[in-house]
């Protein structure tokens, strides 16, 4: 089994819910600033000593979000994890705001991650080499990299910038430059059945999708090898969408199917209802 933690981020009204399909809690800083709701689910989390990760809504924003609000919220919500401000396939302005970053005074529980940006596999390399010389302890690579299909054959370009991160990873590992102590998570995916292909790789410590729950929303149903494409909906249409307008079965197919398919465990609440599911039909 993969002890990959996981967590998928989902609208508004699905957030309670989460917490019963999610190893920990994802939280983008720019939503806590604009809904009363999603930052109360926050201060709810931590009250309840859930492990909360905080993003730069890189993803979301185009850029990362403004950074006296990031300061804020960081020492507001004291996450156990906070992603330093990186820029879209940008290393040498990613390196120099993670340099900045690293020497800033943290909560006590809070871990610094850092992202591998480049336009080039050679830029990627050399990032996460300074970032891990500079001090990150974890540090994260995002999924959509142009060039991580640049060296992959394959006639479907989810699949290939799939195979290509993780052809990025496998190489930077066998040639030692990522150890089996050191801790990465990996940003998204463009197709879920990646995460199955890490098995045996101990330092892949935690991964974040709304793969399935985006799927869901689409309409789109988890095969048992996963996906051919990627979710068109996105947080950015769906985070304020009506449960009644959601497929709330299709979603709990879905997030279950994820882990089966990358060999992950199941949660207990998880379990708990697939023998729930089992008595009502025996």
């Amino acid at each position: 089994m993969n002890k990959f933690k996981v967590s998928h981020e989902v609208p508004f009204s699905l957030l309670e819910w989460s917490r019963e399909f999610n190893d920990y809690d994802y939280c983008l800083p720019h939503l806590l600033d604009e809904s009363e709701e999603y930052r109360n689910f926050f201060y709810t989390s931590k009250k309840m000593g859930r492990y909360i990760v905080m993003d730069n809504s890189l993803h979301e924003l185009g850029k990362p979000y403004d950074e006296s609000r990031l300061s804020f919220w960081l020492h507001e919500l004291e996450p156990n994890e906070f992603i330093v401000p990186d820029y879209w396939m940008d290393s040498t302005r990613t390196l120099v705001t993670a340099k900045e970053w690293i020497s800033k005074k943290y909560p006590k529980n809070t871990t610094p991650v850092a992202v591998v940006q480049g336009k080039l596999e050679s830029d990627a390399y050399n990032c996460y080499h300074i970032l891990r010389n500079i001090g990150y302890q974890k540090i994260a690579f995002s999924y959509g990299a142009d060039w991580y299909a640049e060296g992959v054959k394959h006639p479907n370009p989810y699949m290939a910038k799939a195979l290509g991160r993780i052809k990025f990873i496998s190489k930077l590992y066998d040639i030692g430059i990522i150890k089996d102590n050191d801790r990465v998570h990996l940003l998204g995916c463009n197709v879920p059945q990646e995460f199955g292909w890490y098995s045996d790789m101990p330092f892949i410590e935690s991964i974040d999708t709304s793969n399935p729950i985006m799927a869901a929303l689409d309409g789109v149903e988890y095969q048992g090898n996963g996906l051919e494409i990627k979710p068109k909906a996105n947080m950015n249409n769906f985070a304020n969408i009506d449960i009644k307008n959601i497929n709330c079965p299709l979603v709990s197919r879905n997030v279950r199917l994820f882990r089966l398919i990358n060999n992950i465990p199941l949660t207990k609440e998880q379990i708990k209802e697939s023998n729930d599911f089992k008595k009502i039909n025996t």
